[in-house]
């Protein structure tokens, strides 16, 4: 019971250091990033002071130390947060170039004055109803029939009212104790509004060793507490769905004729109650003479087909015709960049739009010809519940 007592302590003077810092900075306009990385328990955070950037394109290599933040549509703009102020906060404790100004403004926070995290605008976005989306699973399925496509991957958004007493940074801290294999985050800009988040999907990483990563993820299951993941079984639909991503991501090496990288899987992975099928591959930028390599994957796999299909343009433009809703940033991406020498760029699911009282949740199913469409209702509710399981708790 001590541990426990010393774990809950340790939460709660994070969130008080964590609010102190963000109330600060955003009373001043600031733009921040937070977020903890896979299987780490160091939380960290960005404070831009000198306003986002908005970019066509992003060269990494060139950006500077900050935090990405890009929408699903790859025509629009990209959102790069200078790392202007930096703070870490881990064990209870926050370690900062400006510490000692960080300190001063977790001791003058009250209790009374919440954060103000930005809100934009709601936007016209409806709930997909049930019917309407098994209706639109069908015509995916009925197009992959004729063969137009291979695979498309259907979303939908749901808005949910807050409980009373919600809290952001909070429900970031229960996030991260919830889903320690996740990218959680928490991203607050004033034009944009407040994300929050805990992905479960890379897109790309470049270590302080040169080493180039991504991932191929797909198929999604519930794993029984107590369940032994050796046991879990996938059925042909979900290995083939998966094998298009893999397929996808080699031949992204092949177009720019890159053949020395290591593939490692498929293999069953977890991510809170859930498991996917997952495979990695791996890159030595220096060994092949390839330092933009980060840059360049990038611009070929966003959006990959975990999030929109095969082919690519033409799942984007049947996406766009046919969903009731604007993505905005759900399926976009996110991550720090050049930070301790580390890029890591993660899929922007399993997230949700923070609108005060209330908040938008985002889901979507890969479809393929043996598609059942109740199905791929249900696997959506599964992935809203990964954080509405910490939300309503």
């Amino acid at each position: 019971m001590a541990e426990v007592s010393d774990i809950l302590k340790v939460q709660r003077a994070e969130k008080e250091i964590i609010e102190g810092v963000l109330q600060e900075h955003l009373h001043e306009g600031h733009a921040i990033g937070l977020w903890r990385l896979p299987g780490s328990t160091k939380k960290n955070l960005i404070v831009c002071t000198e306003g986002a950037q908005y970019l066509d394109d992003l060269n990494i290599e060139e950006l500077g130390t900050g935090f990405v933040f890009a929408p699903f549509d790859g025509d629009k703009k990209k959102i790069f947060l200078k790392a202007n102020i930096t703070y870490s906060i881990e064990n209870g404790e926050i370690n900062s170039e400006l510490s000692n100004a960080a300190f001063s403004v977790k001791s003058n926070a009250t209790k009374n004055d919440s954060t103000p995290f930005y809100r934009a605008q709601p936007n016209d976005s409806k709930d997909s109803i049930h019917n309407d989306f098994i209706s639109l699973v069908k015509n995916v399925i009925e197009e992959i029939e004729v063969g137009n496509f291979e695979k498309l991957v259907p979303s939908r958004c749901k808005h949910i009212e807050l409980p009373a007493g919600f809290n952001l940074i909070e429900t970031f801290n229960k996030l991260c104790t919830k889903y320690p294999n996740a990218f959680v985050s928490l991203v607050s800009v004033r034009e944009i509004g407040t994300w929050l988040g805990a992905s479960p999907e890379l897109l790309v990483s470049v270590d302080d060793q040169m080493r180039f990563k991504t991932a191929a993820v797909a198929g999604t299951q519930v794993l029984p507490p107590q369940a032994n993941m050796k046991h879990v079984a996938w059925t042909q639909k979900e290995i083939e769905e998966q094998a298009m991503v893999s397929r996808y991501i080699v031949n992204c090496f092949k177009k720019i004729r890159l053949r020395e990288y290591i593939e490692l899987g498929p293999k069953t992975w977890q991510a809170g109650n859930l498991v996917h099928l997952k495979s990695e591959f791996e890159v030595d930028m220096s060994a092949t003479n390839f330092p933009q390599l980060g840059s360049v994957m990038l611009k070929l796999l966003h959006p990959t087909s975990a999030v929109c299909g095969m082919p690519r343009e033409a799942s984007i433009a049947f996406l766009k015709a046919n969903e009731s809703f604007d993505r905005s940033f759900y399926s976009g991406y996110l991550g720090p960049v050049n930070f301790e020498n580390k890029t890591s760029l993660f899929v922007n699911l399993r997230c949700m739009q923070w609108c005060g009282t209330k908040a938008i949740l985002y889901a979507g199913a890969g479809v393929t010809i043996d598609s059942i469409p109740e199905k791929e209702w249900q696997e959506t509710e599964l992935k809203m519940n990964t954080l509405l399981q910490v939300i309503q708790s």
